[in-house]
């Protein structure tokens, strides 16, 4: 939390005007002299001010001293684990502070839910680095890797439209590191431009170094083959490279979603009474987060079955790959017995059935929440329809749904999502007269 030390004087700051909010009407209400209120005044002002401070004591008597404020958002910090994830190794030893966290967690009033089933979503879509999603707490442990074995760039690897690819050009700009980008391409030819829709954009914008593969060239020598021919290159070039992996999913990056358990721990605890999660639902795109979510929630005795979604590969892969990761980390758990891993891929990874962008379309008009078609808006969509066709097994439950992000993967939708969007009207203005809004401009530009 970002602090402040400062010094304020009665005489000099209004009341109104100090950005310290002091409650002065009982010291008002009760029968003081002028001194006697001034002296009250200036004492809570001192204590409200040491609330706020982190640096050195002021007093009231002392010279103004003006000192710089501390802010936590991207600065690197040691890790500090929690107790119960404290046995796994290794322990990142620095962490950046790159995320709007803790993200929000609120009631879901999706429609038709089983007999008592309740359903809470956990908005890291609100995490930040341009409207992100679960990869920045990932990149959190992996810039504070990278920056502390002293790269001067990073290379990852994804989809043309992809979150991660996205999230890290942001943040590696944020930290003053170049940023180099494979992405895969089905739909551009790899020798033609590829636009400047949706993530594209944004990646575009914040000078990205792009280099294009076919999904054919993709799939036949490996995103990690391919980073390592381009970390080569940059090495041989002087440069000091750093590779993450597709989705930012190694072992490190699964400590990001160890730390999620300990927030929701937190916020779930929040409160009159302790909220206890039965489910977690998620989506499953590269298998760190469900990895992270797993483990966090086996070791911590949250309690809750995580429930993922995958959306690119079958779940046996998944489970394979996951127990990779947990080893990694030398966890001792099963990847099988911690996590359920269900099949939501539908047409493909990126790929929607008019079903899929419909439900997208029904759930934000009845809730107000947008789904992403990527990676969400699938696992709720597995979900929902699970729910439909087995309510027994959710009946009386209380889940939470994480919205891992991808807003700006609509933006490549839009001709696919126009059927199921509500369409725009001209508006009919009764007793229009031209002469009225012409007098109106006039009189508005004479005030002027």
């Amino acid at each position: 939390m970002s602090c402040f030390s400062r010094v304020f004087f009665m005489n000099s700051i209004p009341l109104h005007a100090s950005p310290i909010f002091v409650n002065t009407t009982k010291y008002f209400s009760e029968k003081l002299t002028q001194p006697q209120r001034i002296l009250r005044l200036s004492s809570s002002y001192s204590n409200h001010a040491a609330n706020f401070s982190t640096k050195s004591n002021t007093h009231m008597d002392s010279a103004p001293i003006t000192q710089e404020p501390t802010f936590e958002f991207l600065t690197k910090k040691p890790y500090l684990p929690p107790s119960w994830a404290s046995r796994l190794n290794p322990v990142p030893s620095h962490v950046f502070s790159l995320g709007n966290f803790p993200t929000p967690i609120h009631k879901w009033n999706l429609p038709n839910l089983p007999k008592g089933t309740e359903v809470f979503i956990k908005r890291d879509d609100l995490a930040g680095m341009q409207l992100s999603g679960n990869k920045v707490r990932k990149l959190e442990f992996l810039l504070a890797d990278a920056v502390a074995q002293g790269a001067d760039c990073i290379i990852t690897v994804g989809g043309l439209q992809s979150n991660h690819c996205r999230a890290t050009a942001v943040a590696s700009k944020y930290l003053n590191l170049d940023c180099y980008l494979i992405l895969n391409t089905s739909k551009v030819p790899v020798d033609k431009d590829p636009g400047l829709t949706g993530n594209l954009l944004v990646t575009r914008l914040a000078g990205a170094h792009i280099d294009l593969v076919s999904k054919e060239d993709y799939a036949n020598v490996g995103g990690v083959a391919l980073a390592n021919i381009l970390k080569e290159k940059l090495i041989n070039e002087g440069r000091r490279p750093y590779v993450i992996p597709l989705g930012g999913s190694n072992s490190l990056g699964t400590w990001g979603y160890i730390e999620a358990i300990r927030e929701i721990k937190e916020q779930a605890q929040k409160g009159s009474r302790a909220a206890a999660f039965d489910d977690i639902v998620v989506a499953c795109g590269s298998g760190g987060t469900i990895a992270g979510l797993a483990a966090g929630s086996s070791l911590s005795n949250l309690g809750a079955k995580i429930q993922a979604y995958s959306i690119s590969d079958d779940p046996e892969y998944f489970y394979e790959y996951a127990q990779g990761l947990l080893n990694g980390l030398e966890a001792s758990v099963i990847s099988r017995d911690i996590v359920n891993i269900r099949n939501a891929k539908g047409l493909g990874y990126g790929m929607n059935t008019d079903e899929e962008l419909k439900f997208i379309s029904d759930i934000a008009q009845a809730t107000g929440v947008v789904l992403d078609p990527v990676y969400s808006g699938k696992a709720a969509y597995g979900m929902i329809k699970d729910m439909n066709q087995n309510p027994e097994k959710w009946q009386g439950r209380k889940v939470l749904f994480i919205h891992t992000g991808g807003l700006l993967g609509l933006y490549d939708k839009t001709e696919q999502m126009a059927p199921f969007v509500r369409k725009c009207r001209t508006m009919d203005i009764p007793h229009k007269d031209e002469g009225t809004g012409k007098m109106f401009f006039f009189f508005y530009k004479e005030k002027m």
